[in-house]
């Protein structure tokens, strides 16, 4: 108000009687409030500290925490210290802040702004346009050069990137203080191998130097510039499948594949997606939803195919009948969309943009690739993937993938309209107890062999670890329309019954809480046939590969064991139908038999599991709900960000392992299983296994492996490597 009503712009072109006219004004507003302003320097100290004290729980410091996911802290720190003046004169003092390298490309070059006549404060707020650091050569040449000494000594004793703020006080150069500067994933990694280079640091603390989230920067399609589409994003959602996503709207699944067919760049938008649209699904550039969790059809397909994913997106209102969504914005403001409208998604972040931005492809090359094999060089830790397809795998093993930790079957029941079909008449054949049941296996043993003969070659006689169909039977089935129509009428031939009557059995297949149910070990035990199916799909395809001059390494794992019986019920069978082909096809298949970890009964009994068991893959998704008789869905949505923000939990035990429950649940499995089994195989094939905490207690406990989606396999072996070098270093200490 005061600079408007003297017509000037900036703070310097107030005079000395202008400034003294705003102390008083300040101080009034002091006695307004009842209060006197203190004269005394140490209570205005003291006031000051307590200031800073507060500012930990503003909303700006809560939210940044929460982005930055730090956690588990009680509050901040205050430093003291003596003031200089960088406004003290127009030609001889200023102030700015500078970087030893660019903190966007890497560049070994000093990069920074300057202000003359100004404070701190003034550079970062944008009211005047600071100067680029390296004019202040030009206009104080020796100031200059100096800055470049001392940043390029901080540089040497960090043995980082620094990031710089100093004063200049009439022709006297003052360094305010020094940090590790924030940098992209591009510079983090041109950083750390030009200090080697430089002989500045050793290829250990360039591994270090690389945080994981660089990395997925680096190795997802990305937008060219995300500070630029800013203006231009909608709304925002749970960034549930990394990567950025161009394409044109659609809303129906198989209008996303006709478009693909004929050359159309698509995204899908659904309220919610379902097995009916996986055609679509993978057709489709990138996936959005407005409901839907982390763990949702969407974003678990979408992960599943390393393809960008926004879910739960509330601001979201999709009408189908007349093809369109309309976008509730922030400013309270109504945006539509309509089909073939161009959108793009930012599964890293969450964001719905409007329009079609610029993105660029990743390459393992360069110094990209240098910097992976000093990585791999320092690790201990395996990398395995989660992959269900021939294509999943081929990417994962692009990546470095040295196995695969687990095959999802159920996954591949997905990928066609006539595989839903088939598996949805097997289901309803089986628990119906038709006639025409070993039929409807048939054809999907069928499906199932042709899929892990792919698998099989494309990872070429490493590790590949398939779990037996885990999922309740009911939720293959569909819960109305034309599709449930259709396979009453035909369930009703098969059975000599009427659609009526098999539709109501369906029906009674539904469970009240089917995570707890008909599942995992449980649905072998109850329906032996459908083991038996799988086990001769996988040993047929693995005879088919090897009889081809193939080698392969099938490893088949039991899911949701508890108990020693149920372990020893499945195997039998799986032993059977490995005996049955080795001798019809007239080879021997190097396989083994092991189990999931993720019933904490069955990590209790790890000692007993391992008499059997020829490795342990620990379930760490399952094992966290049944540990804390949480759903995790309904948790996240309703409870568990609130817990997290108030400091009951540090974090949220979906993204990193709860060290202290959980984790002892793992430890106490490792240990029995080794004391019973020493060369027992024991990997986790949760979603834990790409997350780099989670990666270090893995590495602490003696694990062998972690397993992850394709398109994380480089950031966990960053993160293993990271794990190894940091222990290490702390057992030399």
């Amino acid at each position: 108000a005061l600079k408007a009503k003297r017509g000037v712009k900036l703070d310097i072109e107030l005079n000395a009687e202008d400034l003294k006219g705003l102390v008083l004004e300040y101080k009034d507003v002091y006695k307004r409030h009842g209060q006197e302003l203190p004269q005394d320097p140490w209570v205005q100290l003291t006031m000051g500290i307590d200031a800073v004290f507060r500012s930990w729980n503003i909303p700006r410091a809560v939210k940044y925490r929460q982005l930055n996911k730090i956690t588990g802290l009680k509050g901040t720190a205050v430093n003291v210290q003596a003031m200089v003046f960088g406004n003290l004169s127009q030609n001889t003092s200023g102030t700015g802040v500078c970087f030893t390298r660019n903190p966007a490309t890497g560049e070994k070059k000093l990069f920074g702004e300057f202000l003359f006549n100004a404070q701190g404060e003034d550079v970062v707020a944008g009211i005047r346009t600071p100067m680029p650091v390296a004019q202040l050569g030009e206009k104080m040449p020796e100031i200059y050069k100096e800055l470049v000494d001392i940043t390029t000594k901080l540089e040497l004793d960090m043995k980082d990137m620094q990031d710089c703020e100093f004063t200049v006080q009439k022709g006297r150069l003052f360094m305010l203080q020094t940090r590790n500067g924030k940098r992209t994933g591009a510079a983090a990694l041109k950083v750390a191998v030009d200090m080697v280079k430089e002989g500045i640091v050793t290829e250990q603390e360039a591994v270090l130097m690389v945080e994981p989230r660089h990395l997925d920067q680096l190795l997802h399609p990305m937008f060219e510039n995300e500070k630029a589409y800013k203006p231009s994003v909608v709304a925002e959602g749970l960034a549930a499948s990394p990567g950025a996503a161009i394409g044109r709207l659609v809303f129906n699944a198989d209008v996303a594949e006709e478009w693909h067919e004929r050359g159309e760049k698509v995204i899908l938008c659904r309220t919610e997606t379902s097995p009916e649209d996986v055609g679509g699904m993978h057709a489709a550039e990138g996936i959005c939803t407005s409901r839907g969790g982390m763990t949702s059809h969407a974003a678990v397909v979408a992960r599943g195919w390393g393809k960008p994913c926004v879910c739960g997106c509330e601001a979201l209102r999709v009408d189908y009948k007349n093809k369109q969504v309309f976008v509730d914005a922030k400013d309270g403001s109504t945006i539509n969309f309509k089909e073939g409208d161009w959108v793009s998604l930012n599964g890293t972040t969450g964001e719905i943009i409007k329009g079609k931005q610029p993105v660029k492809e990743p390459e393992m090359a360069g110094d990209l690739a240098e910097f992976m094999g000093w990585v791999d060089a320092n690790r201990r830790l395996q990398v395995w993937t989660n992959a269900d397809t021939p294509e999943d795998a081929k990417v994962a093993r692009a990546n470095g993938a040295q196995g695969i930790g687990l095959t999802r079957t159920e996954h591949m029941f997905f990928s066609t309209p006539q595989r839903i079909a088939a598996v949805r008449r097997m289901i309803a054949a089986v628990e119906l107890e038709s006639p025409a049941a070993a039929e409807a296996l048939k054809e999907l043993e069928q499906y199932q062999r042709e899929d892990f003969e792919g698998i099989f070659r494309a990872m070429d006689g490493l590790p590949v670890t398939v779990r037996m169909l885990d999922p309740p039977l009911h939720e293959f089935l569909p819960h109305e329309g034309p599709a449930l129509t259709n396979l009453c009428q035909q369930m009703a031939t098969e059975l000599g019954s009427t659609p009526e009557m098999v539709h109501s059995r369906l029906e009674g297949l539904n469970e009240s809480n089917p995570m707890m149910g008909l599942r995992g070990c449980r649905l072998g035990i109850v329906h032996p046939a459908i083991t038996q199916m799988q086990a001769n799909a996988i040993m047929e395809a693995a005879a088919n590969v090897i009889k081809a001059g193939g080698s392969v390494h099938p490893k088949l794992m039991v899911p949701l064991v508890g108990v020693l019986d149920e372990l020893e019920n499945q195997v039998a069978i799986l032993r059977a139908a490995a005996d049955r082909v080795e001798a019809a096809k007239g080879v021997k298949i190097p396989y083994q038999i092991g189990t999931m970890i993720e019933v904490p009964r069955g990590a209790l009994q790890a000692g007993k599991l391992a008499s059997v068991a020829e490795f342990f893959s620990f379930g760490t998704n399952d094992l966290t709900q049944m540990t804390f008789g949480i759903s995790r869905d309904d948790a996240q949505a309703k409870f568990l960000t609130q817990y997290v923000h108030s400091g009951i939990l540090a974090r949220d035990p979906f993204d990193s392992i709860d060290v202290d429950g959980v984790g002892e649940l793992v430890r106490t499995a490792v240990e029995r299983g080794r004391a019973t089994r020493p060369d027992i195989d024991l990997g986790i094939c949760g979603e834990h296994g790409g997350d780099p905490t989670s990666i270090a207690f893995f590495e602490a406990v003696g694990l062998n492996y972690v397993s992850c989606s394709p398109l994380r396999v480089p950031i966990a072996r960053l993160a293993a490597a990271q794990a190894r070098i940091s222990g290490k270093a702390t057992a030399t200490e």
